[in-house]
């Protein structure tokens, strides 16, 4: 019984290894029926169905469009003047004469200081004058006669011009006492009472002139010679409905060697008063213009080691096409080689575009509305 089981074993051995040597033989024979490149078989048919399916994509119709180069930037709205107004002497503040946040006009009086004692010395030094004169007058008639010396009438002159000097000294100082407006504006909240004590360091109150505005921003160093007093510039402000417009009138002449930046300042009219200065502003220059020129989404471009390319549909099917860019905005970029009015660029699917490949567009897009979008 071992002999036999022996026996039978070699030759299930045997059969094995004949069936993997004739499988070796025949297998390149019968590999066509196995694969999908075949015409028959449990798997054919596969391969050509992947490689002939349509892809759906969005065009773009490309035409005449009109770009400028931008620059963006953050500012601010500063007021055209700002000052704090104090007092030029000491004293008690005897009149408070402004209603907060009214408009004033410039040379009103806003407050005043106590003034009597010298209203009192300009008082004494006018009746002072005034004998002074009549004296002089009289001096002067009798140096007409030779009556008296010059040296006395020249004692009497110089005693009435010394008189009219100090009548200055008592009025320039009477009007320290006043507080007036240097310039039309708007002022703010007072920040004393009337009846206290103030000094050339305390502060009345803060005047503010809002018409015009100055709005403030800066602008990369590449841009300083092309932005000059004159420029146009737009700005949007938060909770604002629409743009406003201003024009530069300064350039600050230094760069900024921390941000390589340069500062520069607009004027906005606010003849009614509208804006407040101190609010932030989103400001946008157009720098140049260029009409009648091809400008394409910036998703439809793809970047290859020798260039770009975009994708367009021609008859049917996807064409690849090496293009050259030019200028750019947030959203578009401008195409100088490559393109003609007229042709349709692919910007979705793209990055499963490939040349020849079979393309049904499901909605097309031209100057910026979607046309014959398909369900």
């Amino acid at each position: 019984m071992v002999i036999n089981k022996n026996k039978w074993t070699q030759r299930i051995i045997t059969i094995v290894l004949i069936v993997i040597v004739l499988g070796i033989i025949l297998w390149p024979k019968f590999k066509p029926l196995f694969t999908a490149d075949s015409g028959g078989g449990p798997f054919a048919g596969q391969g050509k169905r992947g490689a002939g399916q349509v892809l759906y994509a969005s065009g773009y119709l490309i035409e005449p469009t009109q770009m400028n180069e931008l620059i963006y930037s953050t500012g601010s709205l500063i007021p055209d003047e700002e000052v704090e107004l104090s007092f030029e002497t000491s004293g008690k503040v005897v009149g408070i004469y402004f209603k907060e946040g009214s408009s004033v006009q410039k040379g009103e009086l806003l407050a005043k200081i106590n003034d009597k004692p010298l209203q009192a010395q300009l008082l004494k030094l006018q009746a002072q004058k005034k004998l002074t004169e009549e004296r002089e007058f009289r001096q002067k008639q009798l140096l007409e006669r030779d009556a008296i010396s010059r040296e006395s009438y020249d004692q009497v002159a110089t005693e009435l011009q010394s008189i009219e000097a100090d009548i200055l000294l008592i009025q320039a100082r009477i009007s320290e006492t006043e507080l007036r407006a240097p310039f039309d504006g708007i002022v703010g909240l007072r920040m004393i009472s009337e009846g206290a004590y103030a000094n050339t360091q305390t502060k009345i109150v803060r005047l503010v002139k809002i018409s015009p505005l100055k709005i403030e921003f800066s602008i990369p160093e590449r841009y300083a010679g092309e932005v000059k007093p004159g420029f146009s510039i737009t700005f949007i402000l938060d909770g604002e409905p629409k743009a406003f417009e201003a024009d530069v009138y300064a350039v600050d002449p230094k760069v900024d060697i921390d941000t390589r930046t340069i500062k520069v300042r607009a004027l906005y009219p606010n003849a009614k008063n509208e804006l407040k200065p101190g609010r932030f502003a989103s400001v946008q220059a157009r720098l140049s213009q260029i009409k009648n020129t091809i400008a394409v989404p910036t998703q439809a471009i793809i970047p290859e080691m020798e260039g770009e390319k975009v994708f367009i549909f021609r008859n049917g099917k996807a064409e690849e096409v090496k293009v050259s860019l030019g200028l750019r905005t947030e959203s578009h970029v401008q195409i100088r080689e490559g393109l003609e009015f007229g042709d349709t660029l692919l910007t979705t699917a793209i990055l499963q575009l490939r040349h020849n490949t079979p393309v049904q567009l499901d909605t097309l897009i031209t100057s910026g509305h979607k046309l014959n979008q398909k369900p």
